[in-house]
């Protein structure tokens, strides 16, 4: 396997997380840049993909020691399956081999597995292991870990959009009713938090189709660095980051009120 360079641990940056402001309860990360990491070594794309798996084992232990209550990684996009075959059936591949040989690892730290997006667009042996996963950890209390696959935040919209408009159809909703927190309740993401941080990794900047809806005042977090040398101390750095910011919501700052 080709592992990422990644630096020792400063067990400073977590102590300064643990006993400063408030923790982000949600983080969620759009892993890019797998596949430029690859190619500024001369290898195949697919390389790339592999030492990202690393990173998200990195990022994921980081997030429990943290205390990150739930931890989304936008993992393959609708978009994606646009990509050349070959890479799309390695990241497949990838996902199967993942999810079967980290789910003792996960059983052993307490981690929740969930996932949101078309799952059943997913090819058969590959969605019957995730499936698996998710139901041997549903009763683990620790981190949740979310992966968004096969996801779009507008599919997602319009799915709850039809979702809402067959409840009032079957008089089961009424529209005046029609809220934000009933919206909510019919997205995918229902029962977790809305996203306090988003990380975006390899210095691009937008949003990519990926939860549109739940990240309407989150934090945002942008980094140059490639996602396979994305570390645990690079996730330490951005949760201080968001440590440092004052959270509005569109008001005023109570020192200039």
């Amino acid at each position: 396997m080709i592992l990422p360079d990644t630096p020792a641990t400063d067990d400073g940056l977590l102590t300064r997380i643990l006993s400063g402001p408030p923790i982000p309860r949600h983080v969620a990360i759009i892993m890019d840049g797998n596949g430029r990491w690859a190619e500024r070594r001369g290898l195949p794309r697919t390389a790339g993909h592999r030492a990202g798996v690393t990173a998200v084992k990195h990022v994921v232990t980081a997030a429990a020691q943290a205390n990150v209550e739930a931890l989304t990684l936008f993992t393959f996009s609708v978009d994606n399956w646009g990509r050349p075959k070959r890479e799309i059936s390695a990241i497949m591949q990838l996902l199967y081999e993942t999810t079967k040989n980290e789910l003792r690892e996960m059983a052993d730290k307490n981690i929740r597995l969930i996932a949101t997006g078309d799952i059943e667009g997913l090819p058969l042996t590959r969605r019957r292991a995730l499936k698996e996963a998710i139901r041997k950890t549903s009763d683990n209390t620790g981190l949740v870990l979310n992966l968004a696959l096969n996801y779009s935040g507008r599919a997602e919209i319009l799915h709850a959009v039809r979702r809402v408009a067959r409840a009032v159809l079957a008089r089961e909703l009424r529209i005046d009713d029609i809220d934000e927190p009933t919206f909510a309740a019919h997205l995918q993401t229902n029962g977790l938090p809305d996203p306090d941080l988003l990380i975006r990794t390899s210095g691009e900047q937008r949003l990519s189709n990926f939860l549109l809806w739940q990240t309407s005042y989150t934090e945002l977090y942008v980094t140059d660095t490639l996602w396979p040398d994305f570390g645990k101390d690079d996730f330490f750095r951005a949760i201080l980051d968001y440590q440092s910011r004052e959270r509005r919501f569109g008001r005023v700052s109570p020192s200039r009120s």
